[in-house]
């Protein structure tokens, strides 16, 4: 699966809404979650902002912003007390001044809109990279295949290939 390029760009047009729900988002992630997540969810509103024609024009700033959000939690378990930083769907959406109900149906709207679904390593929090399955899940002569446990040729190439997010049990390639 070719990894998503991730960028803060947006089109002019989109600047102004952009800026609305990551002022809400990064207040937000300062308070409930932590940087990653702040970073994971200023991505996915660039992202939204440069679809034709993009969902973030209509609707309220306050409902995206949980929205976006909730889909990035979703992906990465924040409604799973086991995990840290964990918050439940309705304090989440509580925070953003929004009803559980449109809060879901918005992260729906993105996770639908952005293609992704939970444990989708695209969109997985890098802190968590290590742990994801999905993130390490490689076809190999026709069988799906852990890639932490293939000959490291073969993890080398599934990295250049945009694979796997790096070869294991080093640093990513392009840090070394």
């Amino acid at each position: 699966m070719p990894q998503v390029k991730k960028s803060e760009s947006v089109p002019q047009v989109m600047e102004a809404i952009y800026q609305q729900i990551i002022a809400l988002t990064d207040e937000f992630s300062k308070t409930y979650l932590n940087a990653e997540y702040g970073q994971l969810i200023r991505y996915a509103t660039a992202a939204l902002c440069r679809k034709r024609p993009s969902p973030l024009v209509k609707g309220k700033i306050n409902t995206w912003a949980c929205g976006i959000t909730y889909a990035i939690g979703f992906v990465n378990f924040l409604f799973d007390r086991s995990q840290e930083p964990s918050l439940s769907a309705a304090e989440l959406c509580g925070a953003f001044g929004v009803s559980n109900s449109p809060g879901a149906a918005k992260a729906k709207v993105v996770r639908e809109t952005l293609k992704f679904s939970r444990l989708d390593p695209d969109w997985c929090l890098p802190s968590k990279l290590d742990s994801n399955p999905m993130a390490w899940m490689i076809m190999v002569n026709g069988l799906i295949v852990d890639a932490r446990y293939v000959p490291r040729e073969i993890q080398v190439l599934a990295y250049e290939k945009g694979l796997i997010p790096y070869v294991p049990d080093e640093l990513p390639l392009d840090e070394e």
